[in-house]
């Protein structure tokens, strides 16, 4: 697969689609859901069956960066069991898509249990004053509520990963909880430092992965948003 900051730079972007996201993500050693982009309807019905069901479908276009909140829902569509649901996502991405005049494909991927795990974010951003910085935190929709996060300069080690991740308020909700198993805290270290790294070493301006759904098997990024430095 070509280089996905390549491929935008090429096409004169800065905002990488969710699928080039992952795909610079996967490269890095951090998990993402089994996932496929289609042009329409048809080939998401194909994707959703060789994913295989339940499914997740997304708006996928650089011009759509907050999926959630485009288009009053449009943008995703989760749960999806049968081939008429993804048909019916894929019409309202299409729909509002048309209504807005920009170009977008339909990202299908695994849908994931997100209540067996806990959503964490995991982040990087070239400050203006200290250079790249890798950050985590409570996730999901919790990220802003309690701005539970730790900072990092980077890049850091594995030691220094996991202390960041350990610092955090939230930190006990990772190591079981009310019964729950506990999260594979090294697995979130590895992908804190992983994405330190990108940000160290590619011309990134920022990494947005939330949530990273960790759970006692893992840590895999259910999303992923990541903009490129002004060439």
């Amino acid at each position: 697969m070509s280089d996905p900051v390549e491929t935008a730079r090429e096409e004169g972007r800065t905002t990488l689609t969710e699928a080039e996201g992952k795909a610079l993500l996967s490269e890095a050693g951090i998990e993402t859901p089994a996932f496929r982009v289609a042009a329409d309807a048809d080939g998401a019905v194909d994707a959703a069956e060789a994913v295989g069901y339940p499914v997740v479908v997304k708006v996928s276009s650089p011009a759509v960066t907050h999926k959630s909140e485009w288009a009053d829902g449009a943008g995703v569509a989760v749960g999806l069991e049968s081939a008429d649901a993804v048909r019916a996502a894929v019409e309202r991405v299409e729909a509002a898509a048309d209504e807005r005049g920009i170009e977008a494909d339909v990202l299908v991927e695994e849908a994931r249990d997100v209540d067996a795990g806990t959503e964490v974010i995991v982040g990087g951003l070239r400050d203006p004053s200290f250079g790249p910085v890798v950050l985590t935190g409570l996730g999901g929709v919790f990220t802003e509520i309690f701005e539970d996060t730790s900072h990092r300069i980077a890049p850091i080690d594995a030691a220094e990963a996991r202390a960041a991740v350990e610092e955090l308020r939230s930190a006990p909700l990772l190591q079981g909880y009310r019964g729950s198993a506990p999260a594979d805290v090294g697995a979130l270290a590895d992908a804190v430092k992983a994405v330190g790294d990108l940000v160290a070493e590619r011309d990134i301006a920022e990494i947005d992965a939330n949530p990273v759904l960790v759970t006692s098997d893992g840590a895999v990024s259910l999303d992923a948003l990541v903009v490129l430095e002004e060439a």
